[in-house]
């Protein structure tokens, strides 16, 4: 993926004051919603990547920008099962039905419209999936594996049941087992349409991936669509 903004226009506000920053990140971001919500055709924008990439806060963002509905798939599972959480489907039905209703779920999330859907990080190990995902445009949030590895360790593992097992520092066991689902699905998410990388977009504006907004995410999302 090639960087499309200039990083100028990013750290030269931010230098003045860190509010005068984020006021110049929100008017790109809606400048260039407006400019691209025509060219979208009123299509879906399907997000996927590993748990803990921002799917869900850059998704809000987006759908905002661009007048869309939020949706994410895991409350539609939850919904369709009759439970609170994803935690509670994999403890108390298995794995197996929370896959399968998930792929309903983009089945019916794929027929509509004007939606920015955060997906699971596993639906996209099941070719079905793609195929409604195709209906849309799928764009991979690609996030370096120790960034995901702390900001799931800062809110624990209790909500993420292919997380939570054993004891242990949290972070090194979130380093470990992500690894180990990351050579899954990582593969599987290079087919999307597009791809944003947050090591390369943290670089070329010289910052910490830590330190990139949902806004910032949102807006390089914008660019490469």
């Amino acid at each position: 993926m090639t960087f499309l903004l200039d990083p100028a226009c990013f750290v030269a506000p931010r230098m003045e004051s860190g509010d005068l920053y984020a006021f110049f990140d929100e008017r790109l971001l809606k400048k260039k919603a407006k400019e691209l919500a025509p060219c979208l055709n009123s299509c879906c924008i399907f997000l996927i990547g590993m748990m803990g990439c921002g799917k869900t806060t850059v998704g809000k963002v987006l759908s905002e920008a661009l007048g869309y509905a939020f949706v994410d798939s895991d409350t539609c599972v939850e919904q369709a099962v009759g439970e609170i959480s994803v935690a509670q489907i994999f403890q108390k039905h298995g794995e197996s039905v929370f896959r399968d209703n998930e792929s309903k779920a983009l089945q019916e999330l794929s027929l509509k419209s004007q939606q920015v859907v955060a997906t699971g990080d596993g639906a996209v190990l099941h070719p079905i999936n793609w195929e409604y995902m195709r209906k849309g445009i799928t764009v991979f949030l690609d996030v370096p594996l120790d960034a995901l590895a702390r900001r799931i360790a800062a809110v624990g593992t209790d909500s993420r049941p292919l997380l939570d097992f054993d004891s242990g520092d949290p972070y090194t066991k979130a380093l470990m087992r992500l690894s180990t689902l990351l050579e899954k699905r990582v593969e599987k998410c290079s087919s999307a349409d597009v791809t944003v990388s947050l090591s390369k977009l943290a670089d070329d504006l010289e910052e910490d991936v830590s330190h990139l907004t949902p806004t910032i995410i949102a807006i390089e999302v914008l660019f490469v669509l």
